[in-house]
């Protein structure tokens, strides 16, 4: 194995802190995740890039993923995916942050591959998966996340340890009524969301169909072939 090749950066951040290789550790509908390293403390890091040409078609999407970048700045807790730093890249038109690393993916990809694991470590993920929920919860003003799922909370498995991330969905209330926009994963939404008028409670049924899915390995409502079954099985 050559080792030049294997250390060669893609990228650096403006600081040169940072350093980008070109391994990809996730796609979602907005952004690539890479991994990186940290060069000042020696850590491997995440770091998201998000193609702003793509994904801006009007202003609404432009406040979303500064809403989610500024959002991860604020957040501070060991239920929270840590947020680092963040940037535009304004010759390539991307806007980069840097979060930490887990190494075993997400809990849906860690579930599926130990399929034999003990009811007490899930009991440990719900416990984990709660106090995020509630520390944002208790925000001020309180956070929604809207997409909680297996595939938005992330392992280490050395340590059984999860963490709550990719709140790209997720929305500070800037007052104490509902939010009105309806986004997120059909399988794991409360009816309420369907129906585009909830609180931060949602979240709370989004944990329990994570819940169901850890303890059964099984995909909820994967009986359902459409969005609007769903919501009659969930609404009846």
């Amino acid at each position: 194995m050559n080792m030049n090749q294997v250390s060669e950066y893609v990228e650096t951040d403006p600081t040169g802190r940072y350093g980008r290789f070109e391994e990809v550790l996730g796609r979602g509908a907005m952004k690539t995740v890479y991994k990186a390293i940290d060069e000042k403390l020696g850590i491997e890091v995440a770091w998201s890039q998000v193609k702003l040409k793509e994904v801006l078609r009007s202003s609404v999407d432009l406040q979303r993923l500064y809403s989610e970048v500024h959002l991860l700045s604020t957040l501070n807790h060991k239920s929270i995916i840590r947020f680092y730093t963040s940037w535009i890249d304004v010759d390539s038109h991307n806007l980069n942050f840097i979060t930490e690393l887990f190494t075993s993916g997400t809990l849906r990809q860690y579930k599926n591959k130990y399929l034999r694991i003990d009811i007490r470590a899930i009991k440990s993920w719900a416990r984990q998966i709660l106090e995020g929920l509630v520390y944002l919860h208790e925000h001020d003003p309180p956070v929604i996340h809207r997409d909680l799922k297996c595939d938005n909370i992330f392992v280490n498995g050395h340590l059984g340890q999860v963490k709550i991330g990719d709140l790209g969905l997720a929305r500070m209330l800037r007052d104490r009524h509902s939010a009105h926009s309806i986004l997120g994963t059909p399988e794991f939404m409360a009816p309420e969301l369907f129906e585009g008028n909830y609180n931060e409670l949602i979240d709370v049924y989004s944990f329990g169909m994570c819940f169901l899915e850890m303890v059964t390995s099984e995909f909820p409502y994967s009986e359902c072939n459409s969005p609007v079954h769903i919501y009659k099985k969930v609404s009846s």
